[in-house]
């Protein structure tokens, strides 16, 4: 049997198809050799699973929560090769995955839906806990860098940006200060994207120190 000849009938799968819409800078870890096979990966507020669907197709071990339960079932249904139990409707502060867990813990744009200091806090902890020691904690959330002029004081840390959105936003020192508590050591600096003087976005990547 001819494989070679079998595969170049087979259709090249899309772009989309290969990578979903994968946020481009978790993207950019696997590219760099940060996120590799073998590793447990946890997707901490999972929405429909757009950061998952690469991640499946090449394999890896899943796991994600959402409070979302139709976002959930979606997800299961992209695996169907993993238990349904590795799928969890539950809110991120909440999860009932064991500590230590993951290799890789995904928060892709959720903390910034914190209600106040205290759910902000619970939702970090309840992410951070399941990664394992040595694990990768890979964050997009919005901030107020390079935006503090522009976004407008609400309340507390929530702040009403340019573009309507009102939302729990860091800043640097506050992410340096959970750094040095929570254990963590920098895998690469903050990278903040202004969008257009609308909002910003920074990425937050971050190792659990080990002992």
């Amino acid at each position: 049997m001819d494989l070679s000849a079998n595969l170049e009938s087979m259709p090249t799968p899309t772009l989309q198809e290969q990578f979903g819409n994968i946020d481009i800078y978790l993207f950019d870890q696997i590219l760099k050799g940060h996120i590799v096979p073998g590793m447990r990966i946890l997707d901490a507020g999972c929405g429909y699973g757009r950061n998952l669907v690469y991640l499946l197709r090449e394999g890896y071990e899943v796991f994600a929560a959402d409070t979302n339960a139709e976002a959930v079932a979606s997800v299961r249904a992209l695996a169907p090769g993993l238990p349904e139990s590795n799928f969890r409707v539950e809110a991120v502060e909440e999860m009932s995955f064991a500590d230590g867990c993951a290799d890789v813990v995904i928060s892709n744009t959720v903390l910034h839906f914190a209600a106040n200091d205290g759910h902000f806090e619970a939702m970090l902890a309840g992410s951070w806990s399941v990664l394992k020691p040595g694990g990768l904690f890979f964050c997009r959330l919005g901030s107020t860098i390079g935006m503090e002029t522009q976004v407008e004081l609400v309340h507390g840390r929530r702040y009403r940006s340019p573009d309507g959105s009102e939302r729990y936003l860091v800043d640097a020192a506050l992410l340096e200060t959970l750094t040095e508590r929570m254990g963590g050591e920098w895998a690469e600096p903050l990278k903040t994207t202004v969008v257009q003087g609308l909002r910003a976005m920074t990425t937050w990547v971050l190792r659990k120190k080990v002992g």
